[in-house]
């Protein structure tokens, strides 16, 4: 059936862009929906940050954030994504008067039209049925719907499939 596979060659697919050129170059115009994209690096690279840097750029494109940590608080989360929303360091948010804070938040909400939720659980207690619940249980209680869930770390979850108490090595 080679006309219904030409045509779904040439579909235009409804991607979520990045904010960096680059990074949409490589990708062909940025991370398609419904899609599993996995961040990868050695300890201390900077994943994480750009998780919060990404979770930043897609509220600006106006899309719910569901953002999942098994390894930072959640404060720590928000400072950094707040810092990247106003356009300033951690240092300067730290140091920044109330007056100056509530203003530049301002700003930001009347330009961000999306949501975040950032939601944390204590490392290896969590697995993908209890995501699963999250998202069902903001959908019911706060309207919430996640366009972009984003996962702090997958190595750290723990396994839906095998009990703690399995001897079975984490990455299985």
């Amino acid at each position: 059936d080679c006309n219904s596979r030409y045509d779904y060659y040439h579909r235009k697919e409804e991607t979520i862009l990045f904010d960096i050129d680059l990074m949409n170059k490589i990708t062909n115009n940025g991370i398609p929906k419904k899609t599993l994209c996995v961040v990868c690096g050695e300890t201390g690279s900077g994943k994480s940050i750009w998780l919060c840097h990404h979770a930043a750029n897609c509220i600006r494109q106006g899309l719910n954030v569901l953002y999942i940590t098994l390894e930072m608080s959640e404060e720590r989360l928000a400072e950094r994504i707040d810092a990247n929303l106003m356009n300033i360091t951690l240092g300067e948010l730290k140091n920044l008067e109330k007056n100056l804070y509530d203003k530049k938040m301002d700003r930001v909400k009347q330009t961000v039209k999306g949501k975040l939720i950032i939601k944390e659980y204590p490392t290896s207690s969590a697995n993908v049925l209890h995501f699963k619940h999250l998202v069902n249980e903001l959908k019911m209680k706060k309207k919430f719907v996640p366009d972009v869930i984003l996962v702090d770390y997958i190595n750290i979850c723990a396994s839906a499939r095998y009990k703690p108490s399995s001897q079975i090595n984490s990455y299985t």
